[in-house]
């Protein structure tokens, strides 16, 4: 097999370790906060209330559920799902699945993950690219964007603050 040409493997590298970093800080992180936030603090406020809620929620519990129903099988199906990738990793990490396990489930599905995004998430960014920012137009939207996601970012931020 010949090496890819252009920046392919390059990207799909990239993608893969931030996937790989990714989960495995959320897989710890579960791991580890269960544990001492759960058992050990109650807390009234703060970023330290909201993962406590959010690890006694139901979205934590649903990640657990799936994770013990079909054990190291769910880890590398969630890097090929929208929306269940941070819930599966966490719940590996509530249920303490033991690490070289999760380890070795989650590599096949970060290295599936980065595939994707090499592949089709590249290719949509380049075809957005090539319709809209090669014009007048198109960069003032793009421009627009970019400044309204900063504003919404500061404004959700000031909220949380206000409220706490």
């Amino acid at each position: 097999m010949d090496r890819p040409e252009g920046p392919a493997l390059t990207v799909w590298l990239f993608f893969f370790v931030v996937v790989f970093l990714r989960a495995q800080a959320t897989y710890w992180i579960a791991r580890v906060a269960t544990v001492q936030v759960l058992t050990r603090t109650h807390p009234t406020g703060g970023w330290r209330a909201r993962t406590h809620d959010w690890l006694e929620g139901d979205s934590a519990q649903r990640g657990a559920d799936v994770v013990r129903r079909w054990g190291a099988l769910a880890i590398p199906v969630s890097f090929l799902t929208v929306g269940a990738q941070t819930v599966i990793n966490a719940g590996a990490g509530v249920v303490r699945m033991p690490f070289p396990l999760y380890l070795a489930a989650m590599v096949p599905g970060c290295m599936a993950w980065a595939l994707v995004w090499t592949t089709i998430g590249m290719s949509a960014f380049y075809a957005a690219v090539g319709a809209g920012l090669t014009t007048r137009w198109g960069m003032a939207l793009a421009v627009l964007t970019v400044v309204g996601a900063v504003t919404a970012v500061v404004a959700f931020r000031r909220r949380s603050r206000a409220r706490t």
